[in-house]
């Protein structure tokens, strides 16, 4: 009479490995010089975009200037302009060069994750390229519009606004950045969702908390003092709190 094959057993480590799909065999000093080339690609890329962008300086310069309306700007110190565009030029080449520095970023991180965590999560942070982006432009075309409204009115007939490129320039560039940042609180959300530190539901009950991290988010954030910035950036990111907690109780649903 035939017996029956013995079974097969599996170790749960060879399990993990075989999902890790990791390279095992390279030492750390390997995996520190992966990372150094890494950060060194980065930041040539980064080089090569702001040597792009200093080409095309004085057009985004224009196009940063154009919220604020008929308001004149002022070179108040010899080589100013100079120094503001190499700053322009500095934060448009880190823009141009996020989506590869993500990738750089997922190139090393992925190999150390299981095929689930992969599968989801190298989706969730490209996205957050576009919601960088479209932070930039939320803050361009609303909040710096909405911020200089109100400063500009603010005093006008005591005053004449003159102001300084570098100083207006630092208060629109940060304002930029710091909305593209916030942005980026669903994929946040949604990374802790899929590797299990907060549920959908914990989220949900901490709206409370939430409301009073996202007013004084907005008042840390802005660089201005005006409260119609800091409503409308508060605003954007209890938005943005709610489609996070909405991304990640569809992907609980359906993985």
């Amino acid at each position: 009479m035939l017996q029956p094959p013995p079974p097969i057993h599996v170790s749960r480590k060879a399990n993990q490995e075989a999902d890790l799909d990791i390279d095992l065999d390279m030492p750390l000093t390997g995996h520190i010089e992966e990372l150094r080339q890494r950060i060194l690609l980065s930041l040539g890329s980064v080089v090569i975009g702001a040597a792009i962008s200093l080409l095309f300086v004085k057009p985004l310069v224009k196009l940063l200037e154009a919220p604020a309306g008929s308001i004149r700007f002022l070179q108040v110190s010899p080589g100013e302009f100079l120094f503001v565009s190499i700053k322009v030029a500095g934060y448009t080449g880190l823009t141009i060069a996020l989506p590869f520095i993500i990738y750089q970023i997922l190139a090393f991180v992925l190999p150390g994750l299981t095929k689930k965590e992969r599968r989801l999560i190298a989706p969730a942070v490209a996205g957050s390229t576009v919601l960088f982006l479209i932070g930039i432009i939320f803050a361009w075309w609303s909040l710096v519009p909405a911020s200089l409204g109100f400063l500009i009115n603010y005093g006008s007939d005591v005053v004449e606004p003159l102001w300084s490129i570098e100083r207006y320039l630092d208060f629109v560039i940060l304002l930029m950045f710091a909305t593209g940042l916030a942005f980026q609180l669903p994929i946040l959300q949604l990374i802790l969702g899929i590797l299990g530190i907060l549920h959908w539901q914990k989220m949900l009950i901490a709206w409370r908390w939430v409301v009073m991290i996202a007013a004084f988010s907005g008042a840390i954030l802005t660089p201005s003092t005006d409260p119609i910035t800091m409503l409308i950036l508060a605003t954007a990111i209890m938005g943005l709190f709610f489609i996070g907690v909405l991304l990640v109780a569809l992907v609980d649903k359906f993985t």
